[in-house]
């Protein structure tokens, strides 16, 4: 949908919900994701709480004007020519994190280092395998984010959204449908505005070495130092990504901006100025060698957002 079919009414309504300092129009999302990559959104909006999502969807689906979320946009691809409608944005006001007992309630926003350091100070153990995914607490249960073993499916109790006819529900871990890199929330348009995590009572000391030794493991082996959107593919059974890429001699292997990483070859990079036709390009060259060498089909773990 072209944005002059809604922007007019649209607009003037949207302002009433978002004061201007959090309603950013024709936002690049370079901006806004770990690859530094993906032209502007229509309407970037900040909300500051669970009402004004609740709002911003209600108009929106009056107007039929399309809605991504976004949290820390580092497991997602912006197309070049940007996100048309409403991207919302899960930020510091939608980022508080508290705890009753071992039970931790996050907004979307939290990012999960932090939501990971809070359960340390408490003494509560569980989030330590998320210590160093650079995301943010919305968006790793909606992707079942996992590392080291661990997984958001295996701390998380509930979760409450807005949905698609603008109610607020909470869905428990059952009903979230949790699988390898999946959640409910990929399928049903539910908005996740906030995280309740089930954690269990540790030792401080131990909690506090295991983060440390994640944390060492994470910077001395993946490219954390320069932009990209975490791991690109999907492990395929049997196989891990990055091997499989390394094997086939890719390291390095580059289109344009985008390199696949020397450091790690589960990971594509934005050596500086990368489009993300860059990367998909990259993606569909890397696929087909590795398919060509090892007949295995490798599927992306980025989101792709935006049009080309």
């Amino acid at each position: 949908m072209r944005k002059s079919d809604w922007a007019g009414e649209f607009t003037k309504k949207i302002t009433n919900i978002i004061p201007a300092p959090r309603l950013l129009p024709n936002e690049p999302m370079s901006k806004h994701t770990t690859f530094r990559i993906g032209g502007p959104a229509d309407f970037l909006v900040l909300p500051a709480s669970v009402s004004e999502v609740a709002a911003i969807l209600d108009l929106a689906k009056q107007y039929s004007v399309p809605v991504v979320a976004l949290g820390n946009g580092s497991n997602v691809l912006v197309l070049d020519n940007g996100i048309r409608g409403i991207a919302v944005k899960f930020g510091k006001d939608m980022g508080y994190i508290r705890h009753v007992g071992t039970t931790v309630v996050a907004g979307a926003g939290a990012m999960l280092a932090s939501v990971s350091r809070y359960a340390a100070d408490q003494g509560l153990s569980g989030m330590e395998f998320a210590v160093g995914i650079p995301g943010s607490i919305g968006g790793a249960v909606f992707m079942n984010a996992g590392a080291y073993e661990g997984e958001m499916r295996c701390v998380v109790s509930a979760v409450s959204c807005v949905c698609e006819d603008g109610k607020i529900r909470r869905f428990s871990n059952e009903e979230s449908g949790f699988a390898y890199r999946h959640s409910i929330f990929q399928d049903n348009g539910c908005t996740i505005c906030e995280v309740e995590l089930s954690l269990s009572e540790g030792e401080q000391n131990l909690i506090r070495s295991k983060m440390a030794e994640y944390i060492n493991r994470r910077q001395t082996k993946q490219p954390v130092e320069m932009p990209s959107a975490g791991s690109t593919f999907k492990r395929p059974p049997g196989y891990f990504a990055g091997t499989l890429i390394d094997q086939a001699g890719l390291k390095g292997l580059s289109v344009g901006g985008a390199q696949v990483s020397i450091k790690h070859a589960g990971f594509i990079v934005n050596t500086g100025g990368a489009t993300a036709k860059d990367v998909l390009q990259l993606i569909q060259e890397v696929q087909r060698r590795v398919q060509e060498s090892y007949g295995v089909k490798l599927h992306p773990e980025v989101r792709i957002l935006g049009e080309a």
